[in-house]
């Protein structure tokens, strides 16, 4: 059986007025962003916020951007993306670690697509466990329907890709 959510259906609101890139990175189908001259973001320095505080994710143009790419497919470049808000938060930090595991399950959902289910529903369950330590809601997340979703998208018992709703921001 196969949930959906009709909440995660609706058009989501964008967070941030950045473009997106031209196209999604998938290894081996499209040019590497960084590596590749043809890539979107080739000689382009990577962003990085020079603090992450964790009471101001909803002004951290970065993380919002990130959560955008994270809702539209882009998952390699939210991973990206977040990388560098999680750099900026103290890797080993408890925000940290919850970024982190933002960014594990983006990798996930990019696995998924390209078709490893295994290695797919082992970074979403190690992205997962970087959670458990965390209060819900984080960094506007609502951990539950998040924890919810994962679970069910990576089990196959959920058609679509997991899209984030932050709280407080819609």
């Amino acid at each position: 059986m196969i949930l959906e959510d009709s909440l995660e259906t609706a058009p989501l609101p964008r967070y941030t007025r950045r473009p997106f890139p031209p196209y999604r990175y998938v290894p081996g189908k499209t040019p590497h962003p960084v590596r590749d001259p043809a890539g979107h973001s080739f000689n382009r320095p990577p962003e990085q916020p020079p603090e992450f505080n964790p009471e101001d994710w909803r002004s951290c143009e970065q993380y919002l951007y990130g959560i955008d790419l994270f809702n539209h497919g882009y998952w390699w470049e939210a991973h990206e993306a977040l990388e560098a808000v999680w750099i900026a938060a103290g890797r080993k930090s408890g925000t940290g670690l919850f970024i982190q595991g933002l960014i594990q399950v983006a990798v996930a959902h990019l696995k998924k697509h390209q078709g490893f289910g295994d290695t797919a529903q082992r970074m979403a369950k190690e992205g997962l466990d970087k959670m458990k330590h965390c209060r819900s809601p984080c960094l506007g997340i609502e951990l539950d329907v998040f924890r919810s979703a994962v679970t069910l998208y990576f089990s196959g018992k959920r058609a679509t890709p997991v899209r984030i709703r932050l709280a407080d921001l819609d």
